[in-house]
């Protein structure tokens, strides 16, 4: 668990400032790191695959909102309810933009 702390308080020189807070109450990191697979693909993997493509943020944006098939493996993503909850399109914006800078 402290590794995953540490990891929070953490990020690259061209990542943008972490949100922490919306990370802790969509509970992000129950399946997410940010270097390493879990239960789901690493933020930085996230990053490689979709930073590049057009488009990726509003899917990406989407998915945060609705919860939705998996891309990665058999995990889909969950829904908000059983996330954390309902979250809106700016803070689905920001935690996007935020894994997408890693």
């Amino acid at each position: 668990m402290a590794g995953l702390l540490a990891g929070l308080q953490c990020w690259t020189a061209s990542a943008k400032p972490e949100p922490t807070d919306l990370i802790d109450r969509q509970h992000c990191m129950f399946c997410h790191t940010i270097d390493a697979p879990f239960l789901a693909p690493s933020f930085r993997q996230i990053a490689e695959r979709y930073r590049d493509q057009p488009n990726a943020s509003v899917m990406l944006e989407h998915k945060l909102r609705k919860g939705g098939r998996a891309h990665w493996g058999d995990t889909p993503m969950p829904s908000p309810s059983e996330r954390g909850g309902p979250i809106s399109q700016q803070d689905a914006r920001t935690l996007v933009q935020w894994v997408l800078s890693q």
